[in-house]
């Protein structure tokens, strides 16, 4: 599927330039021997899964963006994952959480509320999207997750996806090409991920109604609701080829 088929041309050019960044900030890392993972683990002497690197998170105060990196499985490619988040009490806006999901859960027990023990007010958490880092330090992934996998705020994807449309880190710590190449790397892939954030919820909905008296939100055997395979250099090629015709 093409993303950038109704982009317009600002919006391409905004990509490409972003892309350039993501580009330039990796390039920079391998010429010093590094790369984006081993730029934000600097000075941890131990990497255990399931762990969270740094430790209590990335978090800009300003912005509300979020961020950790940690591993739990091993396919052969996967080094470790980023997981994105935005709290969206920092926006200036009133986002609601979902008072109800497609599920077919609203047919259970009458004690049961959804999203009772959802992280709310200051806590509340949108989870935007995730990125599977290679053992080069290369990104090579994008997915989307449900609701139990990070505990967050169940946000319906119109939501999420204008959470995505301002998400920015703005400060420098644990490190500035970390943080300046997440920032490119959410507007190069913009069209993806704002795709992969509807199929998730579109993923939610389908196991509500294949099994309406569950709750979709917290089945353990949904756990990635949508990804992609994504090369940074492939993108910008596209990018380039579209803004050319």
């Amino acid at each position: 599927m093409n993303m950038m088929a109704n982009a317009g041309t600002m919006r391409l050019q905004a990509m490409a330039a972003a892309g350039g960044e993501v580009l330039k900030i990796q390039q920079d890392l391998a010429a010093r021997r590094s790369n984006l993972v081993a730029e934000l683990l600097r000075g941890e002497e131990d990497f255990f899964e399931q762990q969270h690197y740094p430790a209590g998170d990335v978090f800009d105060p300003q912005t509300g963006a979020q961020y950790y990196y940690h591993a739990h499985r091993n396919d052969g490619r996967e080094h470790g994952h980023f997981h994105v988040f935005q709290r969206p009490q920092f926006l200036g806006e009133q986002f609601e959480p979902a008072k109800y999901v497609k599920t077919g859960v609203g047919r259970c027990s009458p004690k049961q509320k959804i999203g009772e023990h959802w992280p709310r007010g200051e806590n509340a958490l949108a989870h935007i999207i995730g990125v599977a880092m290679d053992h080069y330090g290369q990104p090579i992934r994008l997915f989307t997750v449900n609701r139990w996998v990070t505990d967050e705020t169940w946000f319906a994807a119109r939501d999420v996806i204008a959470m995505l449309e301002r998400f920015e880190l703005r400060h420098a710590w644990p490190s500035s090409p970390v943080n300046r190449w997440l920032n490119g790397l959410l507007r190069l892939f913009q069209p993806e991920i704002i795709d992969l954030i509807r199929r998730r919820d579109d993923a939610v909905e389908a196991r509500g109604r294949a099994n309406p008296r569950g709750d979709a939100l917290e089945d353990r055997s949904l756990e990635v609701t949508a990804s992609i395979d994504i090369s940074v250099e492939r993108q910008l090629r596209q990018l380039r080829r579209s803004l050319a015709a």
